[in-house]
């Protein structure tokens, strides 16, 4: 069959469609893109915001406008809570949060049968959940394995080593849509990192729902610093590929990480935190289990570690409650921050979470104006990181071309382009010259075998 597929949501989404398309090419499928006449329409779904759904919503539909003649399945973060809207949307298979790999014979088995009747693999029951939300499995206790790599290849891989959460923030839906934390053992995170790097990947991204609750649910644990363990494991495994690490909460940023994290010479100096605000009363309504001075000195800490690193964070605005105080006070603590880019969010309302149905929800004209300021100051602290990389000589892994010139990403997450011919999946290193339109420009210096 031919088959193409789209993914809406985090990185962890992208891993398991590359794994779906993985797994169904080399079972003899074609993977092709949308209006080249698939059999099969794949749709990994994302929840995490009310746009989020709109965006799922609006892709089903866009799916069966460009294939007419195609099935299409939908499994992922939407599906899992909503199954009975996606069915309303046309959906001929559904599936959830768990067994991505059933989901994907499911798909071929559809096709081969030419089945019409509405598959779910979504059974009832599991664990307490508020009204309204179609909760994991109890299978869903366990890791889902998939395989790393993927069907189209890519210059970066991605190596998913966690999965669920425990934390429940007030505004957050994923503990419903992916259960519980669970963690790939240390032994398979090694083996599967030894595949990459016998892939010739030269990036590896370390990712998962929480990465930092990596291993609290193994036993025996790994050590106390289970993190660093998963992030030497891969190293050990591909000594070749550089390495860089999803999100991190800021809790798990201590002096004792960084030492141990910059012992491992090839991870990026590139570090990503949930922030969320930067107002101790805001934070609190959230849910999250720290305070700013907590964020401040995750921060320097880093900073104190690796040097020149590019620190970026997650930012909500308008969360219920948010005073004007107290969103003056989350402006200036990113200032402080020198964040080199932000991920910026509305707050979400989102049915069934306790932020839902807090007093004191913010208009949406408010919510715009915040969005606004943030977004300047984001900007703004993004260009002057850019700019100091001016004269720096930074490694460069190039990915592809574009108006003639080459194209890549720098250990610290920048997009740098050069002039010289640089072939995709190679590394060089790159004297910085300039800093335009978002781009940093150089020169090549020589390439890193």
């Amino acid at each position: 069959m031919k088959f193409c597929t789209f993914t809406l949501g985090c990185k962890v989404n992208q891993y398991e469609t590359q794994a779906i398309e993985d797994i169904l090419c080399k079972r003899g499928h074609e993977l092709a893109a949308p209006g080249e006449g698939c059999d099969i329409c794949i749709l990994n779904t994302c929840a995490v915001t009310a746009e989020s759904v709109r965006k799922s919503r609006q892709q089903i539909r866009r799916m069966k406008k460009l294939e007419p003649g195609a099935k299409i399945a939908v499994f992922g973060c939407y599906s899992q809570l909503e199954p009975e809207a996606v069915k309303k949307l046309g959906a001929d298979l559904i599936s959830g949060t768990e067994d991505r790999y059933g989901f994907a014979l499911l798909t071929e088995r559809m096709q081969c049968e030419r089945c019409n009747d509405i598959i779910s693999s979504l059974p009832p029951g599991g664990m307490k959940k508020p009204s309204g939300f179609t909760a994991p499995t109890r299978s869903n206790e366990s890791f889902n394995e998939l395989p790393p790599g993927n069907a189209v290849r890519r210059t970066r891989a991605l190596l998913k080593i966690q999965d669920g959460c425990d934390k429940y923030c007030a505004y957050c839906v994923v503990p419903y849509t992916r259960g519980c934390s669970r963690s790939l053992p240390v032994e398979r995170v090694a083996e599967y990192a030894k595949q990459l790097g016998g892939q010739g990947y030269k990036e590896i991204v370390i990712t998962g729902i929480e990465i930092a609750a990596y291993g609290k649910d193994l036993t025996p644990q790994p050590s106390a610093t289970r993190l660093i363990d998963a992030i030497t494991a891969v190293r050990a495994a591909a000594p070749d590929a550089r390495l860089r690490l999803g999100s991190l909460d800021p809790c798990a940023v201590t002096d004792e990480f960084c030492e141990n994290l910059s012992n491992i010479t090839n991870i990026c100096n590139h570090f990503h935190l949930s922030l969320q605000s930067g107002s101790d009363q805001t934070l609190k309504r959230m849910g999250r289990k720290y305070e700013a001075k907590q964020v401040k000195q995750a921060i320097d800490t880093l900073r104190s570690h690796f040097d020149d690193c590019a620190i970026t964070a997650d930012l909500i605005a308008g969360f219920p409650g948010e005073t004007e105080a107290e969103f003056g006070q989350t402006l200036k603590f990113i200032k402080a921050a020198k964040f080199a880019n932000m991920h910026i969010f509305p707050f979400s309302r989102r049915p069934g979470t306790r932020a839902a149905d807090m007093p004191g929800q913010i208009k949406k004209g408010i919510i715009k104006e915040r969005i606004r300021k943030v977004t300047g100051a984001a900007a703004a602290m993004a260009s002057e990181y850019r700019q100091a990389q001016i004269g720096k000589t930074v490694e460069v892994l190039f990915e592809r071309k574009k108006n003639g010139l080459s194209r890549g990403h720098s250990s610290n997450y920048l997009e740098v382009e050069v002039t010289e011919k640089a072939e995709r999946n190679s590394m060089y290193k790159v004297l910085i010259s300039g800093a335009e339109n978002g781009l940093l420009q150089g020169e090549i210096q020589g390439e890193i075998v």
